[in-house]
């Protein structure tokens, strides 16, 4: 099978599964169709496309704008991007904001951007804008390339649900790294979440700031960001590093004023050059580099076809067993409660899971437990019954359903709590100097250090930085380059740091957990009954829905098949 015969044969199959799928039995099925749909429409689309990512506030627009030579993008001293702005080719600079209703705004230049295209005073996203596309008069542009500026990530879920979709439509994604921070084990887990678990596997790390610190500083860091970015896979020509330092900042500067020699200093030239042999490099097999994706994402429509089939094949088999109508209305009155309760259960999870409810409610005892070394036990005694309370609300209500529509319980919702996290205790001896019951710097015994900041450290300490950790981390490694033992205060900081970084984790993977086992029990909280009549035809509704859905999932079967054949 050639590839345009590929191209067709998935893109179909994939649209015909999700498009059969009934949203009303489960609302990810909405999110499941956008995403297959973006999915699909790169399958076949001729542009290269560019995504530049990263949490808000990194320089990801002022690294688009120095590109691109020009203050094209909205830049400002705090977080502005609210959308997706797509850059492409055009003879000038142009802005194209296209509305839900279908009208569109058209303007030269990029000042109406502030209008549609930033985050309002509440930093929230226009509801009422579809897309927003800026064309210019780039020679990289002219080559067929887009460049896609996403808003920033670790905000809002709405701004994280877009950024999410988006990634989708990337053929290339830079992600934009601050050099004045490390990324902790949640993130990293999270980026492998969004891309590489995703099908998105080629992957540029620019990073940024280092021009703020200090010659060692600047290669300490570095050094740690090689190992960040050696732990993801890079599908790259031979030669192409996926990591780059650029000065964003003083590159746009350079850049505005014509100046070549002091854009070479930044780092940027040197980027543009690999983005180039990047692009050159996939051109030639792009339907290759995108159909991880599609492959990714099939077993999720897979899971909900099967899902579904059984679903709707007992509510066929129960309507040819002639249920009477007393019955139909006593499920229905059920199925009702039923959902109220889990909808309310489920939203009450999910706030206390919010990373920022976790932080006000736990914190403060997670870092004393840390403190007395007795951090299992507060989780053991606060933590998880706390969690198996909400748990078992939740699962509580897929059992009354799975008991009154005669369902099978799909499997329960668990959630693996993260490790324990250490921080590095002195030997609490010593009763001298300003750090009363602290030690001699000298004679400190580090027991490990919090997982959220250790993970990337070179050596048992090593500097982390992150915040003002970094400084009292580098005494504690290099004892004698300073005598002054740690101040109460900055192991205080130590233990609210690795406090924040496990309950970080532990909100990540509780919302993996609740995502996971969404899909699993609503087929059975929205149990298709069947609905009022004097009497069940034979042949139903539900029935063509049944031979729908078992059609699509045996299609889509077939073709993944012979894809690896």
């Amino acid at each position: 099978m050639d590839v345009s015969a590929q191209h067709h044969e998935i893109v179909n199959s994939l649209r015909s599964a999700v498009g059969s799928l009934d949203s009303s039995l489960d609302p990810q099925v909405k999110r499941l169709r956008r995403e297959v749909g973006f999915v699909c429409d790169r399958l076949v689309s001729p542009e290269f496309r560019i995504a530049v990512f990263g949490p808000f506030n990194y320089g990801k627009s002022t690294l688009l704008n120095a590109m691109l030579g020009e203050k094209a993008l909205p830049i400002d001293l705090i977080p502005t991007t609210g959308a997706a702005i797509r850059v492409g080719y055009g003879p000038e600079l142009t802005t194209r904001i296209t509305l839900m209703d279908g009208s569109e705004v058209c303007k030269p230049g990029t000042e109406v951007l502030k209008s549609f295209a930033v985050l309002d005073d509440d930093r929230r996203m226009r509801e009422d804008v579809a897309s927003v596309e800026v064309t210019c008069p780039h020679p990289l542009l002219q080559r067929g390339i887009e460049l896609l500026d996403l808003p920033g990530t670790d905000d809002r879920d709405a701004q994280e649900a877009l950024v999410r979709e988006q990634l989708l439509t990337a053929d290339l994604v830079v992600q934009v790294l601050d050099g004045r921070k490390l990324m902790t084990l949640a993130e990293r887990e999270h980026l492998r979440d969004w891309l590489t678990d995703r099908g998105i596997e080629t992957i540029v790390f620019v990073v940024n700031f280092l021009n703020l610190l200090g010659p060692e500083e600047q290669q300490e860091v570095s050094r740690r960001m090689r190992f960040v970015a050696e732990s993801f896979r890079a599908a790259l020509p031979a030669g192409v590093s996926n990591l780059y330092r650029v000065d964003a900042l003083p590159a746009l500067r350079a850049r505005l004023k014509g100046d070549g020699a002091a854009a070479q200093t930044t780092g940027l030239p040197d980027l543009e050059a690999a983005l180039l042999r990047i692009v050159e490099h996939q051109r030639s097999h792009l339907f290759a580099t995108r159909l991880p994706r599609a492959l990714a994402i099939a077993p999720q429509v897979k899971r909900a076809l099967e899902a579904q089939i059984q679903v709707v094949g007992r509510a066929v088999a129960d309507l040819g067993q002639g249920r009477d109508r007393q019955k139909i209305e006593i499920l229905q009155k059920a199925q009702t409660l039923i959902q109220q309760g889990f909808d309310k259960s489920m939203a009450e999870l999910e706030s206390w899971l919010a990373l920022p409810n976790l932080l006000t409610a736990y914190r403060t005892e997670a870092a004393g437990a840390l403190r007395r070394f007795d951090f299992k036990t507060w989780e053991e005694m606060t933590l998880r019954p706390a969690w198996k309370n909400r748990q078992r609300a939740v699962v509580g209500w897929v059992y009354k359903a799975c008991e009154f529509f005669n369902c099978p319980r799909p499997v329960d919702l668990w959630l693996a709590f993260p490790p324990e996290p250490t921080v590095p205790i002195p030997d609490p001896t010593s009763t001298t100097g300003q750090g009363a019951n602290l030690p001699n710097p000298g004679d400190a015994a580090p027991v490990a250090i919090a997982t959220g900041l250790g993970w990337v450290l070179g050596g048992p300490l090593g500097a982390a930085v992150f915040g003002g950790t970094s400084y009292l981390l580098n005494q504690l490694d290099n004892p004698r380059s300073n005598p002054v033992p740690p101040s109460s205060e900055t192991l205080e900081r130590l233990y609210e740091v690795a406090a924040r970084d496990y309950l970080s984790q532990f909100s990540a993977a509780g919302f993996k957990a609740l995502e996971n086992y969404v899909i699993a029990a609503n087929p059975v909280i929205r149990f298709p009954l069947p609905k009022l009549t004097t009497s069940a035809p034979t042949v139903t509704p539900q029935t063509y829905q049944l031979q729908l859905l078992q059609s699509s999932l045996e299609n889509l079967n077939r073709v993944l098949e012979s894809l690896e054949a």
